[in-house]
């Protein structure tokens, strides 16, 4: 218990600075922006409360406006992409259901179920936060493009991630 509450906040200065000051000043040819800090709000406990999650996505989200200038679209999407956890949640639960003991990730629930789940909630994300920021149908095609390339690139990244929490079960 106490590991979880040195853990997450930790973790979350972590995301927020690695997002300003690397992550946000990576852009291919202005069509790739890799976004991990949503890899927060998709470790979050399961058992966690919905409002409680929103709140936090909320923080986390406007840490990240207020540093890039954005004022309020990562927040938005941020909230957005919380709100979709709890269904994809439901939607993806074991027969069993959860235990109070796991964690999101690919050593409690296998790469596949862990691949799907962060596909759908990163590919949303984005979606939410490229057309908000164009806030307009026009270029549409040119969105949805670079909307699929930075989720592309961001579950690579949160794959990557994966490495660092996973534990052999070979031992």
């Amino acid at each position: 218990m106490i590991n979880r509450f040195l853990f997450y906040p930790s973790l979350f200065i972590f995301l927020v600075l690695l997002q300003v000051l690397i992550l946000n000043n990576i852009q291919l040819s202005g069509f790739i922006n890799p976004y991990l800090y949503i890899l927060f709000i998709i470790w979050l406990p399961i058992d966690m409360p919905k409002g409680l999650v929103m709140l936090v996505s909320f923080a986390l989200g406007l840490s990240i406006d207020l540093f890039s200038n954005t004022y309020g679209m990562h927040a938005s999407a941020s909230v957005f992409l919380a709100f979709l956890r709890p269904y994809l949640l439901n939607i993806m639960a074991p027969r069993d259901g959860y235990e109070s003991n796991q964690n999101i990730g690919i050593n409690d629930f296998g790469i596949l179920w862990f691949l799907a789940f962060s596909s759908i909630l990163t590919l949303a994300h984005h979606l939410f936060l490229f057309f908000v920021e164009v806030f307009r149908f026009s270029d549409f095609f040119s969105t949805f493009g670079r909307a699929i390339l930075s989720a592309i690139v961001t579950l690579i990244l949160i794959l990557i991630s994966q490495l660092f929490r996973y534990k052999s079960n070979n031992n």
